[in-house]
């Protein structure tokens, strides 16, 4: 194997990174990545909640990859929390999920969000990482859909 300095290359930090050198980096993973889960299904997902008005109340964001739902974003408007439309959203991308062959569903949340309700709807912690990223916990969480 060749050392990289033996060709005449050097690393470089920024905290800027420009849009074309992160596809870059994207690219040469999913190169990389390609032969192996190339052929998995992946798709987004979203779902919404809106008044009579058209507005936006709360949504959910998030990907299938495989036989999993992966949840990215869940929100609701801070003057309609605890009135269910957060486990409506959530279970309805379930059942979406569910529907195209998913068979587990993971997502993320800080200690100061919303773990207990998640808990509520039968999502079991798989891993915390303390103090991340200063000063609280970050839970994964997974359900079986099955």
């Amino acid at each position: 194997m060749l050392d990289y300095q033996e060709v005449n290359m050097s690393v470089t930090i920024t905290t800027t990174p420009t849009e074309a050198e992160i596809e870059i980096i994207r690219n040469g993973l999913r190169e990389h990545n390609f032969p192996h889960l190339g052929h998995v299904y992946r798709t987004d997902i979203a779902c919404f909640t809106e008044d009579e008005h058209g507005v936006k109340t709360g949504g959910l964001y998030g990907e299938i990859f495989g036989h999993w739902l992966m949840v990215k974003f869940l929100w609701v408007d801070k003057n309609l929390k605890g009135r269910g439309l957060g486990s409506d959203l959530l279970l309805q991308a379930e059942a979406f999920a569910r529907e195209k062959g998913c068979h587990a569903c993971l997502l993320d949340t800080f200690s100061f969000q919303a773990k207990p309700f998640y808990e509520k709807l039968g999502y079991e912690v798989q891993m915390i990482l303390h103090d991340h990223p200063v000063s609280t916990e970050r839970y994964y969480l997974t359900k079986s859909l099955v």
